[in-house]
């Protein structure tokens, strides 16, 4: 008797895949050829580690979650709640995109926000894109209140030096300045009347059939202790390990179809760690030099507003939390305005290109469907010219906007 030949399935690399192997494989290259001494390289890559333990297991929470009809749920109650208008349904999703970047953080805005807006907008035949550019810009610019709501600023809460209540007293102005510049763009941009099919979008009348009912509750619990724990303040990524570990475990025992290697997002982690070996390896041969010829040292009221567009500028060039990292090495220590400053940059700045932040990383393979789970009438087509010249005006407004309020108020 022949063996049927076993069919092996063929890998197939994109545009995107292969830039983030380049960048990685640089980034090998450069610690391997000592370029990037092994001290260093081992120091940088231990700084990033909470966010590599993050961002991978958090993605495989969100594709089990997504399985479970969750976000759909939660999509349908908010288009009951906002009766069919699109005003009424562009105001609720600011205010809860920025609720829950401010008091939690931008990735559990991309993580948990994002499939509901896909759902939303499957449902009821809202505009996709507008909903999702939502979720990310204000990910992106609504996380300067407080330490917590974003990486960034607990990556910056050492050289700082102020606590939650401080650091709000003074971030406050910037905040409300680049949520306004955000929602006026977002209006202008995405949610006018030009840019949508109806005037009224459609409420689902019937309840939402749930395939798997133990999954369902399942998955609402874990992302109802996820949350609490990221307002407890416990390490995000431990959180995101210990809701990854309960949902893993409930599909090894009852869903196994749902599991597979391609629940890893490995262009993630592959991307961040190459960055942080790329990024400290310039910054040895040269690179501070020319980021303190860009950036300055924060002296004075101009000084800031240098900094902070610098960072921006930064980002976009390298992701924003390498490009925190190098803008801070050039500021001297005590110069606490210029920080603030750098922050609102790097935190408002990342939205012209899709690595510029972790966040639009995310955001980006949620919505294009590259992870699994999403269902296909849930994925929509980011135009990356529209995405990059929108977002050029947003960083450009509102971090001018954010570092006006910082300098003046």
């Amino acid at each position: 008797m022949t063996e049927t030949p076993t069919r092996v399935r063929r890998v197939r690399l994109d545009w995107l895949d292969l830039g983030v192997l380049g960048v990685l494989g640089v980034g090998l290259a450069c610690w391997a050829s000592g370029a990037l001494p092994n001290g260093d390289a081992l120091a940088s890559l231990a700084r990033v580690a909470p966010l590599v333990l993050f961002l991978g297991t958090v993605m495989v929470m969100v594709a089990i979650v997504q399985a479970s009809q969750l976000f759909d749920a939660a999509a349908r109650g908010l288009a009951r709640f906002a009766r069919g208008s699109h005003a009424a349904l562009f105001a609720a999703c600011v205010l809860l995109a920025s609720a829950t970047t401010i008091f939690l953080n931008l990735d559990t805005t991309i993580v948990l926000l994002t499939p509901v807006m896909l759902a939303l907008a499957a449902a009821t035949r809202a505009p996709a894109l507008a909903l999702a550019m939502t979720t990310v810009w204000l990910a992106n610019t609504a996380s300067l209140l407080l330490p917590v709501s974003n990486l960034t600023n607990l990556l910056a809460a050492d050289r700082i030096g102020l606590d939650p209540l401080a650091f709000a007293a003074r971030m406050w102005a910037p905040q409300l300045a680049v949520i306004a510049v955000t929602a006026l763009c977002l209006w202008l941009g995405y949610w006018r009347r030009r840019h949508r099919d109806l005037d009224r979008y459609a409420i689902p009348a019937e309840p939402l059939p749930i395939a798997d009912r133990r999954l369902f509750w399942t998955a609402a619990a874990v992302c109802a202790a996820f949350v609490l724990a990221v307002v407890a303040e416990l390490p995000i990524a431990l959180a995101s390990t210990a809701a990854a570990a309960v949902l893993l475990a409930y599909c090894l025992r009852r869903r196994r179809d749902l599991l597979s290697w391609e629940l890893i997002p490995w262009r993630l982690l592959a991307l961040t760690a190459g960055l942080f070996l790329v990024v400290p390896t310039l910054m040895a041969h040269g690179g501070d030099a020319l980021v303190s010829a860009l950036a300055g040292t924060g002296d004075g009221d101009a000084g800031v507003l240098r900094a902070g567009l610098a960072a921006a500028a930064l980002s976009n060039l390298a992701n924003n939390l390498p490009a925190y990292a190098a803008v801070e090495s050039v500021i001297p220590h005590g110069n606490q305005d210029a920080l603030l400053g750098v922050l609102i940059g790097t935190n408002t700045g990342p939205l012209v290109l899709p690595w510029a932040s972790m966040a639009t990383l995310l955001w980006f393979d949620l919505v294009t469907g590259r992870r699994p789970g999403v269902p296909e009438g849930q994925r929509i087509r980011v135009p990356l010219a529209r995405f990059t010249a929108t977002g050029a005006v947003l960083a450009v407004t509102a971090t001018t906007a954010g570092l006006a309020a910082l300098i003046w108020l």
